[in-house]
């Protein structure tokens, strides 16, 4: 039987999934099922991320890989912990050294803009601080999916093409391991199209025997380095070797009664908060529905410019994340928002792709994580034999030596990748994200508003249509964003765009815990090939 898996011209409806023992929501089923085995066999919830997360990096190198960065909120024994596992540039990287290649902006791929990957590292912290279940029963998973293949899935499929024909337009012998690796027949693997990832599967053994020593400090980080050297890279294994992920506490903003934490910078999740904190300072405005979506649209742009313009590496930003989210200047920026749609600003608080993941647990443990190659499979650099693609993060740099997020060695850029938790009473409430570049943070502005303010479950609260800024009054909606909403903001001074494909409006997970039962509800994103698994 015959049929395209990428045409639907009936809507579906998935209702909000229940459990009780255990749940893993992401973007990939093969991936969710891997949590969930684990689960099964005895592991935490922070074992069935580091589970999932491996497997996503097979069955969705669209999106991330073994090269990537990683961040991680975790709940264990009624405490929030975070990790920032965003690399650092390499120390070879200077202003000066990309201008007098000829650069006058970063570029977005080749070996340049490659960054020291984060994600393998985070694996192995989480592990070793939270894991119950040996490092390489996480992986083994991962390993067989790419040793024995699985079938691609159709977003996975429309996104591989779409890297396969960027990637044709350069030249360069060094974009050539991709092709080897992620399209031998010439052309991107169709939807149930049977892939499968030997070399991938090796990298991942290695990282799994030896605690993640072998891509820091092992045989993957000579073959990064010998590959970074013959095609101009900056990367080095003496960066590689320098390399730690960083403990960091979560911040937050309270809303609507409810605490929303997010990663500090140089994670842009400041953003969310900042919006959802200039909501809170707003007059109540119940029962209508144009001036709500508007002032979410506005505090949005407004946060939005702050995090351009500020946040960076948290010890080199000139306001602190405490001057960011003071009070008297969320509510001095939430009176710049007024009936009409303006251009927006940065402020001055100074006084003077990505894949995402949830899991829980029945003991009581909650993870939200996120990992990305930055744009699509990242730089488009494999490490020829490991089935390894480099993220690109680099390309966020800015090489204006004034800007906040000027490059410079050793140091990590602004990072759009944000896992995100909620708290209510100092107890859980869950995990969620919504991955998808820069759509990420008002992603979650809008589905944070959506579960707490109009009470919806975790699975209407990602159905919805969504909107999207993109720059001083323009505002694209999905296309079957209501007209009645988008001919009432455009009459505020909104332009509103209407898109076709949803593919760029994010792609999010969430899992909730009831306090009194325990019981826990989650929601998979309808615009992927998401699935959300109970136990």
């Amino acid at each position: 039987m015959h049929n395209n898996a990428l045409y639907y011209p009936s809507a579906s409806r998935r209702m909000a999934t229940f459990g009780k023992r255990g749940m893993v929501a992401t973007s990939q089923p093969l991936a969710a099922q891997v949590g969930i085995t684990i689960l099964q066999q005895g592991g935490n919830a922070i074992d069935a991320a580091i589970a999932t997360a491996a497997a996503l990096t097979v069955v969705e190198p669209t999106s991330n890989g073994i090269g990537s960065d990683a961040f991680a909120i975790v709940w264990v024994d009624g405490k929030l912990h975070g990790l920032n596992a965003s690399g650092p540039a390499p120390q070879a990287a200077t202003i000066e050294a990309l201008k007098a290649l000829g650069h006058d902006a970063m570029p977005n791929h080749g070996m340049l803009p490659v960054t020291v990957p984060g994600a393998p590292a985070a694996w192995a912290a989480l592990s070793e601080r939270f894991g119950k279940l040996p490092f390489a029963d996480l992986l083994a998973p991962a390993i067989a999916l790419a040793e024995e293949g699985f079938a691609v899935t159709p977003v996975i499929h429309q996104m591989w093409e779409e890297a396969f024909h960027n990637y044709a337009t350069y030249p360069d012998a060094a974009f050539q391991p991709w092709f080897d690796t992620f399209a031998p027949k010439g052309r991107a693997p169709r939807p149930g199209e049977l892939w499968s990832a030997p070399d991938h599967a090796k990298s991942l053994a290695a990282i799994a025997n030896t605690n993640a020593e072998a891509f820091y400090r092992g045989e993957l980080a000579e073959a990064i380095d010998a590959f970074s050297r013959e095609h101009g890279g900056l990367i080095r294994k003496e960066d590689l070797a320098a390399y730690q992920p960083e403990w960091v506490d979560p911040i937050s903003v309270r809303y609507q009664g409810h605490d929303i934490w997010e990663i500090p910078p140089n994670g842009s999740g400041m953003i969310v908060l900042q919006a959802l904190g200039m909501l809170e300072r707003l007059d109540p405005c119940p029962g209508d529905a144009v001036e709500t979506l508007h002032r979410r649209i506005e505090a949005t742009k407004l946060a939005y410019m702050d995090g351009f313009k500020h946040i960076t590496e948290r010890r080199e930003m000139a306001p602190t994340t405490e001057q960011m989210l003071d009070e008297a200047y969320l509510k001095s920026r939430a009176a710049l928002i007024g009936d009409q749609a303006v251009d927006p600003a940065h402020g001055n608080p100074l006084q003077g792709g990505t894949v995402y993941l949830a899991t829980a647990d029945d003991e009581g443990n909650m993870v939200s994580f996120i990992q990305s190659n930055f744009k699509g499979f990242g730089s488009g650099m494999v490490v020829p034999g490991t089935g390894i693609s480099l993220q690109n993060r680099g390309w966020s740099f800015s090489l204006d030596p004034e800007h906040a997020n000027a490059l410079a060695p050793g140091k990590r850029t602004y990072h759009t990748i944000i896992p995100g938790f909620i708290t209510k009473d100092n107890q859980a409430v869950g995990p969620f994200g919504v991955m998808g570049g820069y759509m990420q943070p008002q992603g979650q502005v809008q589905v944070v508003t959506a579960m707490i303010e109009d009470q919806l479950n975790p699975q209407a609260a990602l159905d919805m249509p969504r909107w999207k800024w993109t720059t001083g009054r323009t505002v694209e909606v999905e296309a079957d964003f209501p007209n009645h909403l988008a001919l009432a903001l455009a009459r505020r001074g909104h332009k509103i765009v209407k898109v076709a494909d949803s593919i760029s409006f994010g792609r999010g997970q969430i899992i909730l815990r009831d306090p009194d039962t325990g019981v826990l509800q989650g929601g998979t994103e309808p615009r992927t090939d998401g699935a959300v698994l109970p136990l």
